[in-house]
């Protein structure tokens, strides 16, 4: 999987994710410990702040974020894009169940050629999808593309850990060997939870992404790690001179 690029990644990942679809939300809450919720909702709150409009979710998977972001009332739409359909069609599903359906639409895209204008949504918003992508940059780029002037882009997800204490080493054992483990049990998919690893091994750390960031000409970025260090939420916000762009 490490050798994997470009096209040939992006079918590898949408065939696993398609794969694990039906176990994917029972597993990030064993996986999380249930946490991932309230990282949703912390991101949620810091992609809308007091705005008003359009919401954009990148690789929005069984939908989670694009629901988040649906229940703000400054929100009048969320458009919630994956590349997975099975994942797509769980989202689908989970809408109706909270009955949202109304205010999200589940859109089948890429996430580095979005199918938007520039400059339309409030904001944009990836949680647990960058580190997916075959060009992280690239998508990025897409993102802070089609968020309007003074809206946001956020950014939530697992990253590879820093620092050398017993709670540090702990995680990434945690990370490297029992989430696999648990992922196969669970799923019946080794070779999808084997991936996840090796996606975060390879992925930015926060110094890096946040650099990303600022070089896509972002402004006001910062970053809060959680999860034990596992997890970084970052936010970025467009300059209002784009407009003038």
């Amino acid at each position: 999987m490490a050798r994997l690029r470009g096209q040939e990644k992006a079918r590898y990942v949408a065939a696993m994710f398609d794969r694990i679809s039906r176990r994917y939300d029972l597993l990030n809450t064993v996986m999380s410990g249930g946490r991932h919720h309230s990282w949703r909702r912390r991101a949620a709150d810091l992609a809308i702040q007091d705005g008003q409009g359009e919401a954009l979710d990148v690789a929005t998977g069984t939908g989670d974020f694009a629901l988040e972001l649906a229940r703000r009332p400054g929100v009048t739409r969320v458009i919630g894009l994956d590349f997975a359909p099975q994942m797509l069609s769980l989202a689908r599903q989970k809408a109706a169940r909270h009955g949202l359906s109304q205010r999200v639409h589940w859109a089948l895209g890429d996430a580095h050629a979005l199918p938007f204008p520039d400059g339309r949504f409030l904001c944009v918003t990836s949680g647990f999808g960058l580190r997916n992508f075959s060009e992280a940059e690239a998508a990025l780029g897409e993102m802070a593309r089609v968020v309007r002037p003074g809206g946001r882009v956020v950014i939530l997800d697992i990253v590879p850990f820093q620092g050398r204490g017993v709670l540090h080493r702990l995680s990434r054992l945690y990370l490297r060997k029992v989430i696999p483990r648990l992922g196969a049990l669970l799923s019946g998919d080794r070779e999808g939870y084997a991936y996840l690893p090796e996606s975060v091994d390879s992925y930015l750390n926060p110094q890096e992404l946040s650099q990303m960031m600022e070089g896509l000409g972002l402004q006001r970025v910062k970053h809060q790690v959680m999860g034990s260090g596992m997890v970084a939420l970052h936010v970025g916000e467009k300059p209002a001179e784009a407009a003038q762009s």
